[in-house]
């Protein structure tokens, strides 16, 4: 008998000044191992029906309180709030130890915020939880084929944008909008052609009278 493949589950994640929210993503996860140590994240897990072997370990950027952290069991995910020491909250440049690209780690835009719009939730009293619509996680389930951690998720790098480890401006779905100018020019163009049509002469539209 073959011994049964390992795979690396997909990893959201987005941040506040005061915690770090990692979501991962596998489904029908029972009894999951999570540990959260003060300088990284390891999971082991056997899940879904097909009995899927999924481990990661992954080095944080910074340290956090592992005493303070939470962990909370989903249908479809296993999510994790990690709280930075009180005296260092300020944004992470990345979820990892080292600044690389990795085929399995995708920005949480659902739950992300600037951390100027961190600061205004903490003074407004808001805190970012867990829960959300979990649009990012349905995203990357069906990229997967509909079972988190399947074997072609490996070829997907490409596909998820590169580096999903740091937020950049390309992954807005915002879409450019056209110069006001351009606009302006465009309509002014139409009036021309409209004026600069010849209008039949008096004659030639007054109806023809029998005697």
């Amino acid at each position: 008998m073959t011994a049964q493949q390992t795979l690396i589950p997909p990893v959201i994640w987005a941040q506040r000044n005061d915690v770090v929210y990692v979501t991962i993503c596998v489904e029908d996860s029972k009894n999951p191992d999570v540990k959260i140590e003060t300088d990284q994240i390891v999971f082991h897990s056997v899940a879904g029906l097909e009995q899927k072997v999924y481990d990661i370990t992954i080095p944080l950027y910074a340290a956090v309180e592992p005493e303070n952290s939470k962990t909370t069991v989903g249908g479809r995910y296993i999510e994790l709030v990690l709280k930075k020491p009180s005296t260092d909250t300020k944004y992470w440049p990345q979820l990892t130890k080292e600044k690389k690209k990795y085929h399995w780690l995708k920005v949480d835009f659902k739950k992300w915020k600037d951390e100027s719009d961190s600061e205004d939730e903490a003074a407004a009293g808001g805190v970012g939880g867990l829960g959300g619509d979990g649009g990012n996680i349905d995203d990357m389930l069906s990229m997967m084929g509909g079972g988190a951690g399947d074997p072609k998720f490996g070829g997907l790098g490409g596909g998820l944008g590169g580096d999903y480890n740091i937020p950049s401006d390309e992954d807005s779905d915002d879409e450019e909008m056209p110069e006001l100018d351009d606009i302006e020019s465009e309509t002014a163009g139409k009036g021309k052609e409209k004026s600069g049509e010849t209008l039949p002469s008096l004659e030639e539209v007054k109806p023809n009278t029998t005697a």
